[in-house]
Formats: structure tokens, C-alpha cells, sequence
């Protein structure tokens, strides 16, 4: 299986016309992305949708692997939604990896606010392509 980036991601693409064109930054060894979420993000009114902080936590684990040259599909996550998430209300994505063998990875992936509480958080298993 080849990989292509077309740039039509919904959460970091740039030419998808409706998706979340986040930014990450990779310092060597974690990925971060900041994301502020607005009414289009909802599901019971002003809160996210929990299905949306789940993808933002998937592509924080599946950039990472990509950035440190080991393509990945996620296989598996174990995602705990612990606060709601208010639309408007700032958080950092982040995510690291905790475990690697020759076929797969073991990351951990967080979602958090401005004042440091975790909002959520994923244990990933990605297999390498």
C-alpha cells in the first residue's frame, strides 16, 4: 500500500474546502497542533463532538509516525473522552510515540486546554506500510 498525500485530509489538508487545515509542528520527538473549535464542530450545542477531538487525536499519532519515516495506518485506539470541550475554547493536540517494533507502533496521543486539563486522551497501535 502506497500512501499519497493529496492535500484533501480533513484535518491538516490545505485544498480540502471543509476540513480542519490544522498545522503540526514535529520538535524531534512529539507532534503538536493547536485547534479551536467552532459551532460546525458541535454535536449537543456548544460542545464537541467527540468523534471530532477522536480524529484530531488519530492524525497526531499518524503524523508523528510519518514524520519519523515510519508510514502508518491505524489499526487500533483506546480513545477516554474525560471533560466536554466547548466550541471556542483552545486546546493542543499532542502525541508521542511509546512503543515500536518492526511492524508496529504504540503511540499516545492528548488533547489539552489552555489551563492544562486533559480533555482527552488515546493509546494508538498503528501498523507500518
Amino acid at each position: 500500500m502506497e500512501l499519497i498525500d493529496d492535500g484533501f485530509c480533513f484535518v491538516c489538508g490545505q485544498r480540502n474546502p471543509i476540513g480542519l487545515k490544522l498545522e503540526f509542528s514535529f520538535d524531534g520527538k512529539a507532534m503538536k497542533a493547536e485547534f479551536t473549535p467552532k459551532k460546525e464542530h458541535q454535536g449537543y450545542f456548544n460542545i464537541v463532538h467527540g468523534g471530532i477531538i477522536t480524529t484530531l487525536l488519530d492524525e497526531a499519532m499518524v503524523k508523528l509516525a510519518i514524520a519519523m519515516d515510519m508510514p502508518s495506518v491505524t489499526a487500533q485506539m483506546d480513545v477516554r473522552l474525560k471533560k466536554p470541550l466547548n466550541v471556542g475554547d483552545k486546546i493542543t493536540v499532542s502525541a508521542e510515540i511509546t512503543k515500536e517494533t518492526r511492524k508496529t507502533i504504540e503511540a499516545y496521543a492528548k488533547a489539552v486546554t489552555h489551563d492544562g486539563a486533559v480533555i482527552a486522551d488515546a493509546k494508538g497501535k498503528l501498523v507500518k506500510v
